[in-house]
Formats: C-alpha cells, sequence, structure tokens
C-alpha cells in the first residue's frame, strides 16, 4: 500500500478533526472578546444583547441565531455541508465552555490580551475550518447567497450584513467598543495569513505503470 493510498483513507478523519478544533478554537475565541469586554465583532454583539434580554446563555443564542440564518438559506438555494451543522453545535458549546473556565478580569492589561488573543484566535479559527472545505457557515452561506442573488460584490454584501448587524446588536445594549474595530481592520489579513498553512489539499492521484 503507497502512502498515497493511508493519505487517502485519513484525509476524512484529519478533515473532519480540523473542522471541529477550528470550530472549536472559534468558539473560545469568541468567548475570550467578551471576557476582554472591549468591544465584540458584529454578530457577537448581536449575540450578547439578545443573550442580555433573554437570560439565555450566549453559546446558546449563538447556536439559534446560526439556525435562523440557516432558515434564510432556502429561497437562497444555498446548500448546507457538514461543515454548516458542526458550525451551529460546536462554536456554541465551545463559547459557553470558555465563558464558565475565564472569569472576568479587573484590569485594564489582561482585558486588552484577553482581546487581542481573541482576535488572533478568531484569525486562526476561521482560516482552520474554511480550510477544510466542508461547508460554510450559516452567516458566510447568506453572505455569499446574497451576493450570487443579488449580483452585488462580496465586499459590499458582507459590509451592508455586518453593519446592519452591528446597529441592531448596539441599539440592544451590545457591545461596542475598540475590539469591535481592532476586529474590523485585522480578521482579514490574519485569517488570509493562516489559511496556506491550515487549507486541506486532496492528495495526488497514484499512476500505474501499463
Amino acid at each position: 500500500m503507497d502512502l498515497n493510498t493511508v493519505s487517502a483513507r485519513r484525509s476524512p478523519v484529519r478533515r473532519l478533526a480540523q473542522l471541529v478544533g477550528g470550530l472549536t478554537l472559534y468558539g473560545a475565541s469568541m468567548g475570550l472578546m467578551v471576557r476582554g469586554a472591549l468591544g465584540l465583532n458584529p454578530w457577537d454583539t448581536l449575540h450578547e444583547a439578545l443573550s442580555e434580554r433573554t437570560g439565555l446563555t450566549f453559546g446558546l443564542v449563538t447556536g439559534l441565531v446560526g439556525a435562523v440564518v440557516l432558515l434564510c438559506w432556502v429561497p437562497l438555494r444555498q446548500r448546507p455541508g457538514i461543515g454548516t451543522v458542526a458550525n451551529i453545535l460546536v462554536i456554541a458549546v465551545a463559547v459557553d465552555g470558555t465563558l464558565a473556565l475565564v472569569d472576568p478580569p479587573e484590569a485594564m492589561a489582561v482585558r486588552i490580551a484577553l482581546m487581542l488573543g481573541g482576535v488572533v484566535l478568531n484569525g486562526l479559527a476561521t482560516a482552520t475550518y474554511i480550510g477544510i472545505r466542508l461547508g460554510a457557515g450559516p452567516r458566510d452561506g447568506l453572505m455569499t447567497g446574497l451576493a450570487a442573488r443579488t449580483g452585488l460584490s462580496i465586499r459590499v454584501v458582507r459590509t451592508g450584513i455586518e453593519l446592519a448587524v452591528l446597529a441592531v446588536g448596539w441599539l440592544l445594549g451590545g457591545t461596542v467598543g475598540v475590539g469591535t474595530v481592532v476586529y474590523a481592520l485585522a480578521i482579514g489579513p490574519l485569517t488570509q495569513a493562516f489559511l496556506p498553512w491550515v487549507t486541506w489539499r486532496a492528495p495526488a492521484p497514484t499512476t500505474t505503470a501499463a
């Protein structure tokens, strides 16, 4: 048995492990930014506001919002993958687990460290689960589906969605601050920098001699 055959057989296990690992890191990064309390990304601003108003845990709200967004895929004719479902479930558990383990700090230096660490970890996590190519997350699929249906660019659609979500979250009482700005400026470059290290590539096909 050659190395390519062994690699091909191991690929599903490796890809699933990377998917779960990436989504777990993503949830952890969200929890760190929440504990930093210096500003959240647009979707988490909404999640925090809904959590405070409903009394539901942050992770449960994240999962419920993801499920609602997934329903919006139907008229957009988007098809979910295993990564789409895992995105909803794993992140919800990971963020609540992180919030249970990490207490809110009082020192500003610790809060800044949590915020910056959360942003960097989020960039790595985003690259990790995107690079494995097992299905877009609900929010990413909404973005690509709207872009395809409207003819607008991904940049315009994403900006519009995130500004709308941020505005609603802020009006409902979610945290907006310097962390929100840092995230907006850094997440793209960070994800791009990490992608080459975590993108899955199919094993090269073997050739047999005639």
